[in-house]
């Protein structure tokens, strides 16, 4: 076995292999840029070695940098991780040249699967079901707009090295094609280094399933069941479960033989994913299409770990190092169910706008996940997970994956994990930039997510004006006010016992007017009779000491976490998925709150507004130009992926305040329209 590794990768995943190396003995070495000097994953590791830059091109993307480091260091071996080198077989190559293991792939599966248009072939030739297109060079748009009339619309475009989401478009029709061929081509130049793009049919209410396969250097070559990763937003997973509550036994056996098949057709040994486009129009399961194999670790991982008890982190490393597997297929079960959420720094509240910034407070509802996990399969602390990189102070960088943490939850059923999922992630307090919280909180109640029917055009579906907030029962709203007079109560008694000047006969208010969700509540408090919300009593059983910001209540029987923070005489609070900003008021003034006069927002709809942080990498028009509604205006790319900007009507170019290649602030004006 190995005595000392190097984990060429960062953030939580970087924590996350330490753990384990750890757990079996193994010193880690992290390799860190300029950003992350203070990162928790360089704290972790027994030694750290600086590699450069902030920018990855400058730093985790230089093979040559993270071999000096091994070599320096003394690390026999080096774990990729995802992204950065994870996939890349010159890495795999310079690595043996130097005499250090890579833990992961051979380079020949590596090179096979890594070229969309290739791997489609050896998955056909291997047995795979693969969806019907065109698999071969596509010389420009009027080529790819051919094509696309063949295969029949609508039909997915994909950069041939693509992978995360990027490079990839939908097109409806030919004008989609048209607009988005040219621009799947730059994604994928600027991403991967290959421009190549391929065509193929779009399944109609498809679903995102993957196998996870996990193989030795002695043939042994299994599969640990699937994964549902249906639930994306521009093609970026956001929740994944095990198993899928689509897939029969008789299903995962076909799947899984299937990709087994292809695994040992390439020679893979060590951990590694086919993922799989299913038609969920098809009740008989069977129609189910290679889509591309992903040579590496999976960033949703940790559900296939909770319901096999295998660590397959653990596994990379003892394969890496020529251990046989310790099982066999027939040890492979299934035990309750697992989900985890994708925790970004998005506002969904803007459109899922990125959110980069400082942590000035970050508090996860359990502590991270830990050694002593594998006692109960890596299930975490009464079935929840918490996989993360960052710390309090901390700060999200635009140069790297906007994501914060991963919040995986285990149960003996699918709404015993997702009811998990809603109480971890209320109690999870993220402050000093957006995040997506609230968005994923909403999705575990929505009622079609629970009742398993799922696409991946569940979002798109389900919130086509976008986001704002869960739904709200009038139950839950009667209980918020409660809790709201409560914390007013609280802090009216807090400022009379502070302020001696108001002598000792005051006593603090106890009758509230309290307005939310647009309704307006009278509660009271009595301390013999206890809480009434119009009259009605509610059950309410709580601990409030002003300052407080995260709120835990016993209101008729269910249990809240509430985060709150004061909003001027009011305060908001945020739970089950939704954010209320509530009014307060002693009931005797209530009377003026009808005529307290509510601002109304300046109208910015003649400026076109940067909406994230961004470069400009093109500007369509000048000024004097008549646009349309729907006309692309301009395009930002952030995060390594490019967003269009449209005209909202029909208007005048009278102004351009930005050029191409310039740097824009969020909310920067781009152009002003007349």
């Amino acid at each position: 076995m190995f005595k000392k590794i190097l984990i060429a990768n960062r953030g939580e995943i970087a924590c996350r292999v330490i753990k384990t190396a750890r757990a079996m003995g193994i010193a880690t070495v992290a390799v860190y840029s300029d950003a992350d000097a203070r990162a928790p994953f360089v704290a972790m590791a027994d030694e750290a070695v600086h590699i450069g830059p902030s920018p990855a091109a400058q730093s985790y993307l230089i093979a040559d940098k993270i071999i000096a480091a091994a070599k320096q260091t003394g690390a026999e071996a080096v774990h990729p991780g995802y992204g950065f080198l994870s996939e890349r077989t010159s890495f795999a190559e310079a690595l043996a040249a130097e005499g250090i293991a890579f833990i992961g792939p051979p380079v020949n599966a590596i090179a096979a699967m890594g070229d969309k248009i290739e791997s489609k072939k050896l998955a056909s030739a291997a047995g795979v079901n693969v969806v019907p297109g065109f698999v071969g060079e596509i010389e420009d748009t009027d080529h790819a707009v051919r094509i696309a009339a063949e295969i029949g619309y609508p039909v997915m475009m994909k950069a041939s090295a693509g992978g995360g989401g990027k490079g990839m478009r939908l097109a409806h029709d030919e004008q989609d094609v048209r607009e988005g061929f040219p621009a799947v081509k730059r994604e994928g130049l600027a991403s991967f280094g290959d421009d190549r793009v391929f065509i193929e049919k779009f399944i109609l209410n498809p679903r995102h399933i993957e196998i996870q396969i996990l193989g030795d250097q002695h043939g042994n070559i299994l599969y640990l069941n699937e994964r549902e990763c249906s639930i994306q937003r521009r093609h970026q997973k956001v929740v994944e479960e095990a198993p899928s509550p689509f897939v029969t036994p008789k299903m995962r056996a076909a799947m899984g033989e299937q990709c087994v098949a292809l695994a040992r057709a390439v020679g893979y040994f060590s951990a590694g994913t086919v993922e799989l486009i299913v038609s969920g129009a098809d009740p008989s399961g069977e129609s189910f299409y290679f889509l591309e194999m992903n040579t590496r670790l999976q960033v949703e991982h940790p559900v296939t770990e909770a319901i096999t008890g295998i660590d397959l982190v653990e596994q990379m490393i003892r394969v890496a190092a020529g251990e046989k597997l310790a099982f066999t297929q027939a040890d492979i079960g299934i035990s309750g169910w697992a989900i985890e959420n994708r925790v970004y720094a998005e506002d969904p509240y803007r459109g899922f706008l990125p959110s980069t910034g400082r942590l000035s407070r970050y508090r996860p509802p359990v502590p991270g996940w830990s050694d002593d996990g594998a006692a109960n399969g890596r299930r975490g602390v009464a079935g929840v997970r918490v996989d993360d990189g960052v710390y309090e102070g901390g700060e999200v960088s635009m140069f790297y994956d906007p994501m914060i943490a991963k919040l995986v939850t285990w149960g003996e059923t699918r709404d015993e994990a997702a009811d998990r999922q809603i109480a971890a992630l209320d109690a999870f307090e993220i402050e000093g930039l957006g995040h997506n919280v609230d968005f994923v909180s909403a999705i575990m109640q929505h009622p079609r997510f629970r009742s398993g029917e799922l696409t991946t055009g569940f979002i798109a579906e389900e919130y086509p004006e976008g986001f704002h907030g869960a739904a709200t029962s009038p139950e839950l709203l009667a209980r918020l006010a409660a809790v709201a007079g409560f914390i007013a109560t609280a802090r009216d008694d807090r400022a009379r016992r502070v302020d001696g000047q108001l002598g000792p006969t005051l006593e603090p208010c106890d009758a509230w007017s309290v307005t939310l969700a647009g309704q307006r509540f009278a509660v009271t408090l009595d301390d013999e009779e206890g809480v009434f919300v119009d009259g009605a009593p509610v059950d309410l059983a709580m601990e409030y000491t002003p300052g407080d910001r995260l709120v835990r209540a016993e209101a008729d029987g269910e249990s809240l976490a509430i985060r709150i923070a004061p909003r001027g005489t009011g305060l908001r609070m945020i739970t089950r998925g939704a954010c209320h900003d509530v009014s307060l008021l002693p009931a005797r003034l209530a009377p003026l709150a009808a005529h307290m006069i509510e601002k109304v927002p300046p109208d910015l709809s003649r400026f076109l507004i940067c909406p994230m942080p961004g470069l400009l990498v093109a500007l369509h028009v000048k000024p004097g130009d008549r646009v349309e509604a729907g006309q692309p205006l301009a395009v930002v790319e952030a995060m390594k992926m490019e967003n269009i900007l449209r005209a909202e009507k029909s208007a005048t170019v009278k102004a351009v305040n930005a050029t191409q290649g310039e740097s824009l602030a969020v909310d920067a004006v781009i152009l002003e329209l007349e």
